[in-house]
């Protein structure tokens, strides 16, 4: 089977911060509420709030990796490569209650347009790019806006692609949203996917 490997050419991931409610006034305004929330508790200023997207090109395709609401489907096929809850672990049985991750073809994020500081070119490696489609489908179906791996953040886009990027190989923890920003989840994503990582067998063990 032919992979990335095989030609490296046009190759390149690129990450997209969005703003927290692109396109949506109502996700928009819960958005700054949670912030206004947090950022009291800390005691520190409100920053704007962010949710990631990555775009792997390839020689021949081109995708678009993000987490959205099943709900917002509209019943034609899609590329979805998991399903998780959202709120409540049983709550996933229902499609209101359920987000998706898709894998779709071509520059299909929703409201793209208002990114910010975006695309932030992230590799170019035709490997990282193979490793990154390669891992997707097993991406933790934690419950959204719940912390269930105990790491001190909440489940949600920002953990899913921090989670793809650092079982990739790259070092997600380097990638900061805009400055005055935050990704709520980022960190979470990282120590899933570290954690995970720790545990596997080393290439290296032999055997018998």
């Amino acid at each position: 089977m032919r992979t990335l490997l095989d030609d490296d050419r046009a190759v390149r991931v690129d990450l997209y911060w969005l703003p927290l409610g692109a396109g949506g006034h109502s996700v928009r305004w819960n958005g700054r509420v949670f912030e206004a929330i947090a950022a009291a508790r800390d005691r520190r200023p409100r920053r704007d709030l962010y949710h990631s997207a990555l775009v792997v090109t390839t020689p021949t395709e081109q995708f678009s990796i993000e987490l959205a609401p099943a709900a917002t489907a509209d019943g034609s096929p899609r590329p979805v490569v998991a399903h998780g809850p959202v709120g409540l672990r049983w709550a996933g049985r229902c499609r209101w209650l359920r987000y998706e991750v898709r894998c779709s073809p071509g520059l299909a994020i929703p409201d793209i347009g208002e990114a910010v500081q975006s695309p932030h070119l992230v590799s170019t490696d035709a490997g990282t790019a193979q490793k990154i489609l390669d891992v997707l489908p097993r991406v933790p179906t934690l419950t959204w806006g719940r912390d269930e791996a105990g790491t001190g953040e909440m489940w949600n886009s920002n953990s899913l692609i921090s989670w793809v990027l650092q079982r990739a190989g790259v070092r997600a923890g380097d990638l900061h949203p805009p400055m005055a920003g935050r990704a709520p989840g980022w960190e979470a994503g990282i120590v899933v996917a570290s954690t995970e990582a720790a545990r596997e067998p080393s290439a290296a063990t032999v055997t018998t």
